[in-house]
């Protein structure tokens, strides 16, 4: 009976896999990884296409809601409920979980004696106290909303000597912390994040990326005339892009990356950044482009979005790719393309989760994908959460069902290479860790199977080193006069 029960495993996880390989071969887009070589790995799909929301298909009421036009952000809230920001209509639109129906269209609030207006909001956030905030970016402020649409207060005209004479205040994205305290960025702002304090105040620069320049540059633009300076490229601070907060209130912010080697961070209190880079060094999406045609050069991240448990996704507008790290920094899977395909975009502007899926808005056809996770996708996912929490032996059996769909999966290997390391296993996890090219963990797993073999055979050891000695000792008392007076006698001398 258990031999029956084994064979019908076999056959379900062979259907598993079979289906997996058959949903990324009918997908519109590649679903694949780099090894420890670079070299492009494709795999089973993580997420499939599950839906297609449009405005032209919504209704309030019995009224058609109408087209979004150049949709730039959207968020989710404790709920479920997701508000997008409908930037070229000037108002937010407020869906259900079941992203059918319509909870509420906002165009406006009342403030200042009046009725107020947006335009041309580009950022949407909420924060612990379910308040909503808003980039009304050409009206060069912040609105603050209460859950029912009750008028809070503005973030604006931002106040301090660090700012430039005449600076223009034009927010594109917002988010906001555990304190209220709200994070923007801001058109042509190059200094950081601006910081602004629960009660509005600007406070200053937040995670500033400075460009370094290289000695040669330095040379070269001390020799260089005028006009051939005014050519080269201007050495200022990167841009931002995207922002999130996690629970603990670090930032992840996205970022515009010439060189493809680091687009997002993850910034504390300080402003510091303390993301983990994992063993191949590389958070900037793509690790392998080509150099000329329309999607040439490194990815370009334009949203980051926190998945908990130390994972993140990023957003590629260059080739439509959704990247996912784990908290060390290895990446997990990547989908998605350009196109027109369910599951392609034209533009994608914006990244955020609902329960388990990814919804991606594209801004130029104007409608949000929804993808939903495959059986590989859930497996990969479930097994990061487990050894960010610490729980790596429980994360085994989902890391060989990896394996079992992806044989070659080096995440896997590794995780269950170190499931063996703090087993004490240190045969195995070699073993695996070698397969998974983690050559840090590998050292200690090989220091500690050293250390072993060592402590378990130091009697062996000892008493080899002992008959060494004596065997030492016998030869200069005994053996080597013995050889000297016999040499003697046969000398004819």
């Amino acid at each position: 009976m258990k031999q029956v029960k084994r064979i019908l495993c076999l056959m379900l996880l062979a259907c598993l896999a079979a289906g997996s390989a058959c949903a990324a071969d009918s997908l519109p887009y590649d679903c694949y990884n780099y090894d420890h070589w670079n070299n492009i790995l494709y795999t089973p799909a993580p997420y499939v296409p599950d839906g297609l929301v449009s405005g032209a298909t919504l209704r309030l009421e019995g009224e058609p809601v109408g087209a979004f036009r150049n949709p730039q952000d959207l968020c989710v809230s404790a709920d479920g409920d997701v508000y997008i920001a409908d930037t070229g209509n000037n108002r937010i639109v407020v869906l259900a979980p079941d992203l059918k129906t319509v909870r509420r269209i906002i165009t406006g609030f009342e403030a200042e004696g009046g009725t107020q207006t947006f335009n041309a909001p580009t950022g949407v956030a909420l924060s612990e106290k379910h308040r909503l905030y808003i980039a009304d970016s050409l009206n060069r402020r912040i609105v603050v909303l209460e859950p029912d649409g009750t008028f809070v207060k503005y973030v604006r005209d931002p106040q301090s000597e660090v700012l430039d004479e005449g600076y223009v205040f034009t927010p594109l994205r917002v988010s906001v912390d555990y304190a209220d305290r709200v994070y923007v960025i801001a058109q042509n702002m190059f200094q950081g994040i601006m910081v602004f304090s629960g009660e509005g105040d600007f406070t200053g620069f937040f995670g500033t990326i400075s460009v370094k320049i290289s000695l040669w540059e330095k040379f070269w633009r001390k020799l260089a005339t005028k006009e051939e300076r005014s050519k080269q490229q201007l050495f200022i601070p990167t841009e931002f892009t995207g922002i999130d907060v996690d629970d603990e209130g670090f930032v992840y912010a996205s970022s515009k990356d010439t060189d493809g080697l680091q687009a997002v961070r993850r910034l504390n209190p300080k402003g510091e950044d303390v993301i983990r880079k994992g063993p191949r060094g590389n958070l900037g999406g793509d690790r392998v482009f080509g150099s000329v045609g329309n999607y040439a050069g490194p990815s370009q991240i334009v949203d980051v979005v926190y998945r908990g448990h130390g994972a993140y996704s990023l957003l590629d507008s260059r080739r439509g790719r959704i990247f996912t790290y784990d908290h060390e920094g290895n990446l997990l899977y990547i989908f998605g393309g350009i196109g027109t395909q369910a599951g392609t975009f034209q533009t994608p502007a914006a990244i955020e989760k609902l329960g388990s899926s990814l919804l991606v808005l594209d801004s130029q056809q104007g409608n949000l994908t929804v993808f939903a996770e495959t059986e590989y996708g859930a497996l990969i996912n479930r097994a990061v959460s487990l050894r960010f929490d610490g729980d790596e032996s429980q994360a085994v059996p989902l890391w060989q069902e990896v394996l079992r769909l992806d044989e070659i999966n080096e995440l896997a290997n590794t995780g269950i290479g170190k499931a063996y390391l703090s087993a004490g296993d240190n045969a195995n996890a070699m073993l695996y860790l070698r397969r998974g090219m983690n050559r840090e963990y590998y050292s200690v797993a090989f220091k500690r199977w050293r250390n072993e073999r060592l402590r378990n055979n130091i009697s062996l050891i000892l008493s080899g080193v002992v008959a060494a000695a004596a065997l030492a000792v016998l030869w200069v008392k005994a053996v080597r006069p013995a050889i000297r007076k016999k040499g003697k006698r046969r000398d004819p001398s």
